[in-house]
């Protein structure tokens, strides 16, 4: 699956407030047999998203047709638990293409990266009145602008600047993964090597 290039999006949103939502309650594990990334979103949050017998669960979030747009905003330390890679697997096939939060687990946030899936690590204030402008209006909007790290609640409403690695920034900007970046430097690395082939009687 190619990485999708994020320069700027403008989106509403979906709240979910809960705090140490983990990787089981992402994508649980028996959901974990297929070796592509495809057909994950359709057991996003399956425990809480489905009632017993497979009924939408209607005081499940994903379930509440006033909130949409590809911005999850979640509680502190989202994605703890397991390495599983699905699970920012099933958040990206989902539709989603960023993560707020006031802090994330490392290996999620690097999974996340490594798949085009934007982890924004914003202030915590921002975060609250995020909830809060949602809980008032779902119909809420926010810009996240990569290329100047901030997100913004629209219009002219709070602003929290994010952290995140140069290398995965120029990736996500460029549309790469690691595969395709490399591929982008072919040149240079045939170069480097041709460099190197010096030999010695």
């Amino acid at each position: 699956m190619p990485v999708e290039k994020f320069i700027r999006l403008v989106s509403g949103c979906v709240p979910l407030p809960e705090e140490n939502v983990d990787t089981d309650q992402i994508i649980p594990a028996r959901f974990l047999k297929a070796t592509t990334r495809d057909g994950f979103g359709e057991n996003l949050f399956y425990d809480w998203r489905y009632l017993n017998g497979g009924t939408a669960n209607p005081d499940f979030v994903l379930n509440n047709p006033a909130y949409s747009g590809a911005v999850l905003v979640a509680g502190k330390n989202f994605g703890s638990g397991s390495s599983r890679e699905h699970a920012a697997w099933a958040i990206y096939d989902y539709g989603f293409r960023v993560v707020i939060s006031g802090s994330f687990a490392d290996i999620f946030k690097n999974n996340a990266l490594n798949v085009g899936l934007l982890p924004v690590q914003a202030d915590e204030s921002f975060v609250e009145a995020l909830f809060a402008q949602l809980e008032i209006q779902p119909a809420t909007q926010i810009a996240v602008d990569l290329e100047s790290q901030h997100v913004s609640i629209l219009p002219g409403g709070p602003v929290s600047h994010f952290e995140i690695d140069a290398y995965k920034k120029n990736c996500l900007l460029r549309g790469f993964d690691d595969v395709d970046y490399l591929l982008s430097r072919q040149t240079d690395i045939e170069a480097f090597e041709h460099g190197r082939n010096v030999y010695y009687e």
